[in-house]
């Protein structure tokens, strides 16, 4: 099959019935039509027709090893630095094209699938068809361009105990009957962004189980249709309060909805159980496979984007009213021009410094990434900040598009900007309350600091994990230098 279009991917959403919760609707069939989910669909459809445009079909496809019909280059399996860039100028096309507001991509889990498919070694420590079947999964995902997204953490009822403890062990999604064909799964997970417009969810392994026996059923990873029988949706309420593209140019096309997943008792055949019973790999599920460095290798080029727009937005708000030969103005301009190039260069640096496996997979320098990692998602609650210094009370004097029609002598008189039309400059501050001050905008603020995890957490162990060793002795020599 290959690559998907827009229209494919549509029929085929609207052909799914999955179960989802939102604002007191259960929603299961015609979803590309629901407010609260059509922006979101229409703007995937938009990344899957890219791979058939000729301006970006070169970048975002490859042959497929198997029947040679293009499909996305994240299922590229990279053996070379080159493929590593490769990888990076397709994931960079959809990036920009969202200008990395959408955080869940279909290249972000297409990375890890990829790593996972080639992972034999660390699959056979516990069982060699894991690494089979997971092989075969991503060969499935890769042939039909599916859009997975991916549920990791259990629900946050008492921080105090581990998952396994929540609510005597009731609460965190578990296994609860393994039978020869499949396993029982129960309980819940967040959080699960993307999932009405999924074709497939990834319950992959959280990476805080403590490794003792009573983890065992909460140690797993699998696969499953995003409209399995007894598989709920919560979603938390749209971000999207059904303005267009003027009034709201981002939540209106790239709001994606998250969710609360409760499995209530959903049955997964065998051949989609890719690990189970084994706390230890699941912990090193992301560090030895190398999931973790392509899956980062993609969200630094997505928030490279991200930056460029900040970047962007914040220079052409300057230059409209005039503000942009102050020095405290230049000051901030030049702080987002620093985290553009540190970020170009961190993604340079970590291929540069890339490495094969032990299965011949061509990865990223981890501990670049993980510096990456650690850096953008504090670096990135700065950019809010300077488009609303930039704005001021501009951003609270902003006529809709329909005032347009009643009042637009006043709108041209007294709305407008130093280069721009009263009009002109209504639509640019719509789109930066839309990036500093929205509901849409305070979850992107939310989204990009939790990214990863606890930021405490992720300090530790980028501390832990890094080799200070030789800067240590540097100093202990020095100390015993007596020349």
């Amino acid at each position: 099959m290959g690559i998907r279009t827009g229209e494919q991917f549509l029929a085929k959403l609207n052909a799914m019935r999955p179960h989802l919760v939102i604002d007191g609707e259960v929603v299961s069939e015609n979803l590309t039509e629901h407010p609260s989910f059509r922006g979101l669909a229409r703007s995937f459809a938009a990344l899957f027709d890219l791979q058939h445009d000729p301006e970006h079909r070169d970048a975002l496809t490859y042959g497929s090893p198997t029947t040679g019909e293009p499909v996305n280059v994240s299922f590229l399996v990279p053996r070379t630095r080159e493929d590593l860039e490769r990888r990076r100028a397709g994931m960079t096309v959809w990036a920009q094209y969202s200008h990395g507001f959408l955080g869940r991509t279909g290249d972000y889990m297409n990375s890890a699938l990829t790593a996972l498919g080639s992972a034999k070694k660390f699959f056979t420590q516990a069982d060699p068809a894991y690494g089979e079947r997971v092989e075969a999964y991503y060969e499935m995902c890769r042939e039909k361009d599916l859009l997975a997204t991916h549920t990791l953490i259990p629900p946050q009822a008492n921080r105090s105990v581990s998952g396994s403890e929540q609510l005597g062990g009731q609460l965190a999604a578990r296994v609860v009957e393994e039978r020869d064909d499949g396993v029982v799964v129960r309980g819940a997970r967040m959080l699960a962004t993307i999932a009405p417009i999924a074709d497939e969810l990834l319950v992959f392994p959280s990476t805080l189980l403590r490794g003792g026996p009573d983890d065992v059923p909460y140690s797993f990873a699998f696969a499953i249709q995003n409209d399995a029988p007894g598989l709920r949706y919560l979603c938390r309420t749209g971000l999207h309060h059904g303005g267009g593209h003027h009034d709201e140019p981002l939540a209106s096309r790239f709001e994606e909805v998250d969710a609360v997943v409760v499995f209530d008792d959903v049955f997964v055949p065998s051949e989609r159980v890719f690990m189970l019973g084994r706390p230890d790999l699941c912990n090193a599920w992301y560090a030895e496979t190398g999931a973790g460095p392509l899956m980062a290798h993609q969200v630094v080029t997505r928030t490279l984007a991200k930056s460029e727009f900040f970047l962007g937005l914040a220079s052409e708000i300057a230059a409209a009213i005039g503000i942009d030969g102050f020095q405290h103005i230049q000051e901030d301009l030049a702080e987002l021009i620093r985290n553009v190039e540190i970020g170009r260069a961190l993604i340079v640096a970590a291929e540069a410094q890339a490495a094969l496996s032990d299965d011949g997979v061509m990865l990223p320098h981890w501990p670049t990434l993980n510096a990456a990692r650690n850096w953008y998602p504090k670096a990135s609650q700065r950019y809010p900040e300077i488009i609303r210094k930039f704005c001021a009370s501009g951003l609270m004097a902003l006529p809709g598009e329909a005032d347009l029609d009643v009042a637009r002598g006043d709108i041209e008189m007294y709305l407008q900007g130093k280069s721009l039309t009263g009009p002109e400059r209504i639509r640019l501050f719509k789109l930066a309350a839309d990036a500093s001050v929205t509901g849409f905008a305070g979850r992107q603020a939310l989204y990009e600091y939790f990214f990863f995890g606890d930021p405490v957490r992720m300090a530790g162990a980028l501390v832990n994990s890094y080799d200070r060793e030789p800067l240590r002795e540097r100093i202990r020599e020095l100390l015993h230098h007596e020349d």
